[in-house]
């Protein structure tokens, strides 16, 4: 049988993580038909609300059960409202490493949720899990997924050339282009960087885990 996550919640300073729900449906939709997700990510267009629940019932919990990865919904403690996505993929149990992506909805950008919700995977990854090894792969135009990689101390390793599709719509009609990837990765000991401890990422601001 696969190794694979246990199906858990994260809590940081401001945020939930937690699986998906199918409560999520009308959320998630909404959340994914803005332009810049459609561009960036390889989710499908466009994402409906059958396909967010068909996401939660059955798709998330395969992907987790199988080893691959695991897929958070990400939420506001004070609101409950769902602000993002985070997922975990590639996952690789030998070398104790994964990738993670993350979607930010449009109305919550700005508020720094995505580096606080990566940061708390990141700890749980290491401290929890042991993994040794988070990878993140931004498209090269992609500026606002590299500022939460150097936000969180990842390290640019360099440049996977025509490695990605980027999308665009022209009128109806969908627009595909290949663009390069920068590959940034994050160690355990890259959290104890003196950059993070300034911008107050640990002390009070850890994951706790919800089981």
């Amino acid at each position: 049988m696969a190794a694979s996550f246990p199906e858990t919640a994260i809590s940081t300073e401001r945020l939930l993580l937690r699986p998906l729900a199918e409560d999520d449906a009308p959320g998630l939709a909404t959340m994914m038909a803005d332009d810049l997700v459609l561009a960036w990510t390889d989710l499908p267009h466009p994402f409906t609300e059958e396909y967010a629940a068909e996401l939660a019932r059955t798709l998330a919990p395969a992907h987790r059960a199988a080893g691959r990865g695991i897929v958070f919904a990400v939420t506001e403690h004070l609101t409950q409202r769902l602000v993002g996505l985070v997922e975990l993929r590639n996952t690789d149990w030998r070398l104790r490493s994964t990738e993670i992506s993350y979607v930010t909805a449009v109305w919550a950008r700005g508020e720094g949720y995505a580096p606080e919700a990566v940061l708390g995977v990141a700890q749980w990854l290491f401290e929890d899990r042991g993994f040794l090894r988070l990878e993140l792969r931004t498209a090269a135009g992609n500026t606002a997924a590299q500022q939460v990689a150097q936000k969180i101390g990842g390290i640019s390793e360099g440049v996977l050339r025509s490695a990605w599709i980027v999308r665009g719509e022209s009128g109806e009609v969908l627009q595909d282009s290949r663009s390069d990837l920068i590959l940034w990765s994050l160690l355990p000991e890259d959290l104890e960087s003196p950059e993070l401890h300034r911008e107050g990422w640990h002390g009070d601001h850890r994951y706790v885990l919800r089981d």
